[in-house]
């Protein structure tokens, strides 16, 4: 009879076993997970979900990589909290699970990279804890006045201001953002033809500007006088606050340029008037002698690196718009200006009374709300008139991409929000009540200027005729490094520009 053999597994030492067998599953799984964790995070393993070259490329140009310490920071010092952060493991799944995701079932070739890798976008997958945990010192030795200024201004804002706002660059290197002096912009090249004389108006007509001592012209469009219902009514889809109540308003002629000031217009202004390196605490006044003394250099790449030309001048203070429009009336002998809100409104409308000067609802083009997130409005129309969140690809486009308008006018709403010359008040309406308006200039005082027609960036509900917005020159002036700030380049926004208008001359016949 053959003996009985023992099962290790019962009696007393089976509970022993088990713990044993426990423990030999948790040091595997705790390994494994550690492995997984350290291979998932290399460069390499990032890089076979990230495919898009400029992430690699742009990476090892910057400072965090490209640097005379030697030292790299790798992807997920940067795109994850620190190891040690109680987040680490939960932003590294979520983080995770949309990579695959986005690897799976999404091509990358339709992705919007230049939308991407804006200040707004990259603040979600950049950590603040991970900047302050490698940059622990503020303020080393090495650090200029100007970058005490700005960290101390840092640690005492109350504005949210992240490392980014200034540091965009460091991770992924942009020449179009870069946080320094540009000397060199606004060198442009020298045309053999220019202009020796104005345009003579004589009569109430279209006609094309020509800035004498350039090579540069500029449509203008003669918009005839009227009555009009200014602001919107309660019923209006996607209105705001501020935009009423309705009331009639009447305004005498005037012209009003078809298109948006361009680079080309700008840059003449600023090569004729700038003064390279002046401080922004040396700003003339309108009794010096040479009468107007235009914008210091810039910051970074006002453009953003989307070219110049004819796109629309943008990135420049409410300040420098109206010094633009004064040297502009110098040089060519006429009356230029920004326009009132009531010109620009009635302007836009041309002789409507809808949301648009085109057909449509607010809500049918917006693509607010969760559902239309998902399924997307039809834009049929509104994309040959309007050049806005939907089809703009994140940028400015030229006027030609556009329809005009019932006036003759192009991009009213949208490409550029347009700086007007009333201060803002979201109750200068009530005043109007009841009343017929004629010519009205907005509140005698304020702190902020009236900005019109919405944006590349905005919404459809954001491009309406009545839409209203103003100026934010302290959000816009966030990261300027500068002390004081400058009056001539806001440093955080990058989608406003203006359209200028002419007064018409008392002689000028019908």
């Amino acid at each position: 009879m053959k003996p009985k053999l023992r099962n290790p597994f019962k009696g007393s030492k089976a509970y022993l076993w088990f713990i044993v067998l426990g423990v030999l599953i948790c040091i595997f799984i705790i390994t494994a997970s550690q492995k997984a964790i350290e291979y998932t995070s290399t460069d390499e393993y990032c890089m076979s979900c990230h495919i898009h070259l400029h992430a690699d490329q742009s990476w090892k140009l910057s400072s965090h990589h490209n640097n005379s310490s030697g030292v790299i920071v790798h992807c997920v010092e940067c795109h994850l909290p620190p190891k040690d952060h109680y987040n680490y493991l939960p932003a590294k799944i979520k983080h995770g699970i949309k990579d695959v995701y986005g690897m799976w079932f999404k091509d990358s070739a339709d992705f919007n990279w230049e939308e991407k890798k804006k200040l707004e976008n990259a603040k979600k997958f950049i950590y603040e804890q991970s900047c302050i945990k490698c940059h622990q010192n503020l303020f080393p030795v090495t650090l200029s006045d100007e970058g005490d200024d700005a960290h101390l201004y840092y640690l005492t804002s109350k504005d949210g201001l992240s490392c980014l706002n200034c540091h965009l660059q460091v991770g992924h290197y942009d020449p179009n953002v870069k946080h320094e002096h540009n000397l060199k912009f606004g060198n442009v090249a020298q045309v053999t033809e220019v202009y020796t004389e104005p345009t003579q108006v004589i009569k109430f007509e279209n006609f094309t500007e020509k800035i004498p001592g350039t090579g540069v012209s500029f449509d203008m469009v003669a918009i005839p006088g009227g009555t009009f219902d200014m602001g919107s009514p309660g019923k209006e889809p996607l209105r705001g606050r501020d935009e009423g109540p309705v009331h009639k308003v009447k305004v005498p002629r005037f012209f009003m340029a078809k298109a948006e000031v361009s680079w080309d217009e700008y840059l003449e202004f600023f090569k004729a008037t700038s003064s390279q390196g002046r401080k922004e605490s040396e700003k003339a006044t309108e009794n010096d002698v040479d009468g107007i003394t235009g914008p210091t250099p810039p910051w970074g790449a006002p453009d953003q690196g989307w070219g110049k030309g004819q796109l629309p001048a943008i990135t420049m203070s409410w300040h420098a718009a109206e010094v633009y429009c004064k040297w502009l009336s110098r040089v060519t002998g006429k009356k230029y200006r920004l326009p009132t809100e009531a010109e620009w409104e009635y302007a836009c409308r041309g002789g409507t009374q809808t949301p648009y000067p085109f057909k449509g609802s607010p809500k049918d083009y917006s693509s607010k709300g969760f559902f239309r997130k998902i399924i997307g409005p039809d834009t049929t129309v509104i994309n040959s008139y309007v050049v806005y969140d939907l089809n703009s690809g994140g940028k400015t486009k030229e006027p030609g991409d556009v329809h005009t308008n019932p006036f003759g006018l192009k991009n009213m709403g949208g490409n550029v929000a347009e700086f007007c010359l009333d201060y803002y008040s979201p109750d200068t309406y009530k005043a109007y009540a009841g009343k017929i308006v004629t010519d009205p200039h907005g509140p005698a005082r304020g702190r902020e200027h009236v900005v019109r027609g919405g944006s590349y960036q905005s919404d459809a509900a954001d491009v309406r005729s009545a839409a209203r917005s103003y100026t934010k020159t302290r959000e816009w002036l966030t990261t300027d490094p500068q002390m004081p700030k400058s009056v001539w380049w806001y440093s955080d926004v990058i989608d406003v520009g203006f359209r200028v208008v002419c007064e018409v001359d008392d002689s000028i016949a019908q």
